[in-house]
């Protein structure tokens, strides 16, 4: 169902239904594709009724492909839950979990994956999973464990996992710096101290800091009846070496800089139900692209981890292949087109005289002048 958000304002895109330009089956590689540049795009489909994930694995899985080659746009899908207006579907509506590539320049080429916790609180990953960013379809896996652990994945590799607590802010921190503790009176923070033992040399402090240049004469046309006694400018003395200081030591009851212990955190409750949605039923593109082109597909949401990645693993062996195959030879043939029009342009151009800037000067002369200019 498209959403009806942004078209007051006319912003809002079209999704179109192709397998774009490259495929691997006109009909089977169809998805919904991006077709107009800086639009909102908002689409969502109803899985039927609502559905908890409660000591199941959850698997978000889809396809995206960027035949456009994606300057600035999202590329994520959203699960979201049964209390959605499809109609009105858009960029403020709640949603539980938001996953997939985003693309702006050279600095953003990243793979979201956002929950929402309990509080209603938008939880982006401290991870940095990069995104693909050609101009194939690649399959993106999320896969939530319900032991609060996590799998990222594109075309089946491996891209991140770990424990749900420790990349997202989830909790509040296990420990805390005791605020009660102080540095005792005792602790030495320095790292070196002066050497006691090290003594100012005898007459360390008569040398001056500036001395008469010693390479400088008195000019010839000097009169000291008339100009004063002569005395040499003063330069920068090199045996000068400034307030005399006592060298440093490492110093022996060094303990390092203080630092409050860890205490637990009185606020920190463990919680083994992170990974838990109560009340899951639609999925969703919501979308802001610079320029259209993106093609989405193969959605799929499972709670069986294996059949997600024989899905994307068929898909890869069969498709994907014959798709890279169809990518190259419309590459190949674009090239070979610009190419001829080229040297038609080119053709053109001298028959007509517009090659050549210097009229009808023969070759001697128009290439001095050209030297010249």
């Amino acid at each position: 169902m498209v959403s009806d958000w942004k078209t007051d304002e006319r912003t809002n895109g079209k999704f179109e239904l192709t397998a774009g330009q490259w495929y691997g089956d006109a009909q089977s590689d169809r998805g919904i594709q991006t077709s107009q540049d800086a639009r909102f795009y908002a689409a969502s489909a109803d899985m039927g009724k609502a559905f908890s994930n409660e000591g199941k694995t959850l698997v978000l899985q889809f396809s995206a492909k960027h035949e456009q080659k994606l300057d600035c746009g999202g590329g994520y899908i959203k699960l979201l839950p049964g209390s959605v207006d499809q109609k009105s579907f858009g960029g403020d509506t709640p949603y539980a979990i938001m996953f997939g590539p985003d693309i702006c320049g050279t600095a953003t080429k990243r793979t979201h994956v956002i929950f929402t916790d309990k509080a209603g609180k938008n939880l982006l990953t401290k991870q940095n999973i990069a995104c693909e960013t050609d101009e194939l379809t690649h399959v993106y896996t999320l896969i939530v464990h319900a032991n609060n652990t996590y799998e990222v994945l594109i075309d089946n590799e491996e891209k991140s996992a770990g424990d749900l607590e420790e990349h997202w802010d989830f909790l509040p921190p296990k420990t805390v710096k005791d605020p009660d503790a102080k540095k005792p009176e005792d602790w030495d923070e320095r790292a070196t101290i002066p050497d006691e033992t090290d003594e100012k040399p005898e007459g360390y402090d008569d040398i001056p800091e500036t001395i008469a240049d010693p390479t400088a004469t008195k000019p010839s046309d000097w009169g000291d009846e008339d100009d004063g006694e002569w005395e040499a400018p003063t330069i920068k003395n090199p045996e000068f070496k400034g307030p005399w200081r006592q060298k440093q030591i490492d110093n022996p009851d060094f303990k390092g800089i203080w630092t409050a212990p860890d205490i637990p955190n009185p606020e920190y409750t463990a919680d083994d139900t992170l990974y838990k949605f109560d009340d899951l039923r639609y999925v969703g593109f919501e979308l802001w692209q610079v320029t259209a082109g993106s093609v989405f597909d193969n959605v799929l949401v499972t709670d069986d981890a294996e059949y997600a990645r024989a899905s994307a693993e068929i898909f890869l062996k069969n498709s994907k292949h014959a798709e890279r195959k169809m990518f190259e030879e419309v590459k190949a043939k674009k090239k070979e087109e610009d190419d001829l029009e080229a040297k038609r342009l080119q053709e053109e151009a001298e028959a007509s005289g517009e090659g050549d800037d210097f009229g009808d000067y023969d070759d001697s002369e128009r290439d001095t002048l050209r030297d010249e200019l």
